[in-house]
């Protein structure tokens, strides 16, 4: 299953600048029995990919760069596709930590995709399997984590995935202006310990252990890769492929579900429960079962995207605001945007070259960030979100709406869990000691040097001011700048 790392704070509205993820468009090439799709495409060339009309909807997720493998025969699953058949597929997550993380929507959008178009879809949380723990991309075994702090994980990530897709096929009706009556597909959220709860160990040995292959289990990256080196690998975590396996087994038995969606450093868990699907059940009237992997974001130093490095972005407002993910996008380095508008967002190629053209005339206008961060906020916050964090990011960086009311600002502010509270008979002194905790001499000298700046109008003030009710917007909020990196928004009642 999908990995999650555990949380931390990443952005701050003082800051500006965030960790950058570095990802690849990808191109077809034939593989022997799996095709994969390797990097070759520049920022140059993204009007060759989605321009051409796709057959269907998998031909379109190769064109974005969100498939990276696909299973045998693929010629049967694009014969589904191509006759319209309804399909069901699945993703699953290990509740590992309390939010999912911007790596963990690369297949969540491939589901999205088949979602708003009309196909079904389900989503697995490890509530058993997280009890576990998935070896895959993994050089160490996991610390064990205690029942109750991953039950609060599966209620957490429960509301997220639910909270996806709901944003997700809003932002998609209102991109397209499409009305509710345009048929979705339907979303079911799962927890694997509902029928892992029942199954006993030698019951679950004598019906399915004869049809697991040790030698298959042995040759998976997951395993083998620790086999070969001086970490050593629990019982545990070599039988977790037969959880997962168990998992698409029952999901395909149960449920309908022939597709299984996940990150590529699952094939070897995915595989695994399609052949475990074939020697149980070698013919069923729901058809064959396959696998789609994604590729992996990466950082700019190739470690995958949400490492405990420090450099995931998580998703779940309660860590994350919405001016948050905003700002972490706007600062998208430029080569990212026109792949991040592919994987993020469901514009076509026309609107994709149109926005990349754009920002190519004028790159330090940023409007290719704008946009792609607008974009992604309204998908993953609600529609709307994006044009407040928006005008909230053109407050803080000098670019100020004098038709923006006080009341307004404040709860833009609110929102974003910026907003900064003082008295308004505190002098500007004591005022800056509060906001930056610094000494009052600290607080003069930056006076002193002119590094303090009042008011939208970025007014520069070099004496201590008793009275700041002159910079109030609306008689209500301060807008204070010190230095070239700090900016305060201060309600003063």
């Amino acid at each position: 299953m999908l990995e999650l790392r555990s949380c931390r704070y990443l952005l701050n509205s003082s800051k500006r600048f965030v960790p950058q993820v570095t990802c690849h468009y990808l191109r077809a090439i034939a593989c022997h029995k799996v095709r994969f799709y390797s990097q070759t495409v520049s920022p140059s060339e993204v009007r060759e990919t989605l321009n051409s009309q796709s057959e269907n909807i998998l031909d379109e997720l190769k064109q974005r760069g969100l498939v990276c493998q696909v299973s045998q025969p693929e010629v049967a699953l694009q014969t589904r596709l191509n006759s319209d058949d309804k399909i069901k597929l699945y993703c699953g997550v290990d509740p590992s930590a309390q939010s999912l993380h911007l790596g963990n929507l690369v297949p969540l959008m491939v589901l999205l995709h088949f979602y708003v178009k009309g196909h079904d879809i389900v989503t697995v949380i490890g509530g058993a399997t997280g009890k576990v723990g998935d070896p895959s991309g993994r050089k160490t075994e996991r610390d064990v984590m205690k029942n109750e702090i991953r039950q609060n994980n599966v209620t957490s990530i429960s509301q997220q995935l639910q909270r996806f897709f709901r944003n997700g096929l809003e932002y998609y009706r209102n991109r397209y202006a499409l009305t509710r009556d345009v048929s979705s597909g339907e979303y079911t959220p799962r927890n694997n310990f509902n029928w892992w709860k029942d199954i006993k160990m030698l019951d679950f040995l004598a019906d399915f252990g004869g049809h697991i292959r040790v030698q298959s289990m042995l040759a998976r990256d997951s395993v083998s890769s620790r086999l070969q080196t001086k970490n050593s690998l629990g019982f545990n975590e070599f039988t977790y492929q037969i959880l997962q396996a168990y998992d698409f087994y029952h999901l395909y038995k149960e449920e309908n579900v022939t597709i299984q969606v996940g990150g590529n450093d699952q094939w070897g868990n995915i595989t695994a429960g399609i052949d475990l699907i074939n020697r149980m059940q070698p013919i069923q009237k729901n058809g064959l079962p396959f696998g789609v992997t994604v590729p992996l974001l990466t950082t700019a130093t190739g470690e995958k995207f949400g490492k405990s490095a420090g450099n995931a972005v998580f998703i779940d407002p309660k860590v994350n605001t919405a001016y948050d993910i905003y700002q972490f996008f706007f600062n998208t380095l430029d080569a990212d945007v026109p792949k991040f508008l592919k994987m993020f967002t469901f514009l076509d190629s026309n609107e994709i070259n149109s926005v990349v053209e754009s920002h190519g005339k004028s790159p330090n206008l940023r409007h290719g960030q704008a946009f792609l961060a607008k974009e992604v906020t309204d998908m993953l916050y609600g529609v709307g979100s994006g044009s407040e964090s928006e005008a909230l990011s053109n407050v803080i960086f000098g670019r100020y709406d004098e038709t923006l009311s006080a009341s307004k600002l404040i709860e833009l502010c609110e929102k974003a869990r910026i907003l900064q509270h003082a008295n308004r008979k505190d002098d500007l002194i004591k005022l800056i000691c509060k906001l930056i905790d610094c000494s009052v001499s600290e607080a003069r000298r930056k006076i002193s040097q002119g590094s303090v700046y009042l008011h939208y109008s970025r007014t520069k003030v070099n004496e201590n001011i008793s009275n700041l009710a002159p910079f109030l917007i609306d008689d209500r909020v301060l807008i204070m700048r010190i230095g070239k990196q700090r900016c305060f928004i201060i309600e003063m009642p």
